[in-house]
């Protein structure tokens, strides 16, 4: 099964990590995570991806706290959505983060 997996920087202290596995050309698996360096500790602030078996978001705040917010979309569909998203958004997302707020 063909994996892609990368890191793209975006700040010193903000990254977008990509996971995706496929086969028969269709997406089985997938992470999109944009994550920001808090005192040192890379820390989430928004994650999509397919844990649990169905494609979903989780939003977490500094505490480490998430909500969940489940997607009706197939697999390819919510990577579709969530590279775009995060790469569209990931500065917004990281200020909300960075002040304590849900992205």
């Amino acid at each position: 099964m063909p994996e892609t997996s990368y890191t793209l920087p975006v700040l010193t202290d903000t990254r977008i990590r990509h996971y995706h596995r496929t086969q028969s050309g269709k997406v089985v698996e997938f992470v999109v995570q944009l994550e920001v360096e808090v005192r040192g500790i890379w820390k989430p602030a928004i994650r999509y991806d397919t844990a649990h078996g169905f494609a979903h978001i989780d939003r977490y705040n500094l505490k480490g706290r998430a909500k969940k917010e489940k997607l009706a979309l197939s697999f390819g569909q919510a990577l579709t959505r969530a590279e775009r998203e995060i790469k569209q958004n990931w500065l917004a997302y990281r200020a909300r983060f960075l002040k304590g707020e849900w992205p």
